[in-house]
């Protein structure tokens, strides 16, 4: 803190000497220092005590400038751990409504995510209508979760789960075991909590993935490949197309990569796609 107030701290042989009381016991302040100095610099003693009191302001600001610099270096760095509670949309507006033909709207953008777990009894009562998705279950990465279903927010993007440990089925996109792909994402964590598709990255090719409907079937995809695109250029014809040509498809999303300076949001989006094979 900066502090104007001076006390005479004693005198020399060239007048009284006005020194900082609160670096009064400071050995660059000290009398005798400066009786040195000035001993050695001649006529020119106002300009030597004027140049000393220049520094300690200088020495002082430069100081408070290194503090605030820091401060702002820490609050850059929390971002990336806010950013973390990022869903990663995934936009279709570069598509037209045309190609959004049965999609619900969700209105406006998804707020943060829950990081509320999930009780074992909202999982087991937990109904859709026969044709539509109910779990999402992959063994490899112990993923066994609900598939809410979600529509389209008011900026174009598909809409993201409520909660990190839900997934969501673009209801958009084709139904279990349909023509086309069916298209499910989730998110990768919360500023405290991994979510859903936390180890999403980690499925290979061959994997399996089960979608249970709500009537109980039971429809098994195999992993064929996983992309990852720059968040503002996901390829999204593919992204709503099966992996394979005339099978029905699974194709699952998140965000990954690293978080935008100043955003909540991450710089690259992670799709896995998979086809139906027989169980």
């Amino acid at each position: 803190m900066l502090n104007d107030n001076y006390s005479t701290q004693g005198s020399t042989p060239y007048g009284d000497l006005h020194i900082p009381a609160h670096n009064s016991s400071s050995l660059f302040f000290s009398t005798k220092f400066f009786d040195r100095l000035l001993q050695a610099s001649g006529d020119n003693k106002q300009g030597l005590l004027k140049s000393l009191g220049s520094l300690q302001y200088a020495m002082i600001l430069t100081g408070f400038l290194l503090i605030v610099g820091a401060g702002l270096f820490g609050i850059g760095g929390r971002s990336k751990i806010i950013g973390h509670q990022s869903a990663g949309m995934i936009n279709l507006s570069s598509l037209g409504q045309g190609s959004i033909a049965g999609a619900t709207s969700s209105g406006s953008p998804s707020p943060a995510p829950s990081s509320t777990p999930v009780s074992a009894s909202a999982l087991s009562s937990y109904t859709v209508a026969p044709n539509l998705p109910r779990y999402l279950i992959i063994p490899s990465i112990s993923v066994d979760a609900r598939v809410l279903s979600v529509g389209v927010t008011s900026s174009g993007n598909i809409a993201a789960p409520g909660d990190i440990y839900d997934t969501a089925w673009y209801n958009g996109s084709s139904e279990p075991g349909q023509p086309g792909a069916m298209v499910i994402d989730g998110h990768i964590s919360s500023w405290t909590a991994q979510g859903v598709f936390y180890n999403l990255a980690k499925l290979v090719p061959g994997d399996i993935i089960q979608v249970e409907s709500g009537g109980g079937t039971i429809f098994n995809y195999k992993v064929v490949k996983s992309q990852v695109y720059p968040s503002g250029n996901v390829n999204m014809p593919s992204v709503l197309s099966p992996v394979v040509a005339g099978q029905p498809g699974l194709n699952l999303i998140t965000c990954t990569g690293q978080v935008i300076a100043g955003t909540s949001e991450f710089n690259e989006r992670l799709v896995v796609f998979a086809t139906e094979v027989s169980s």
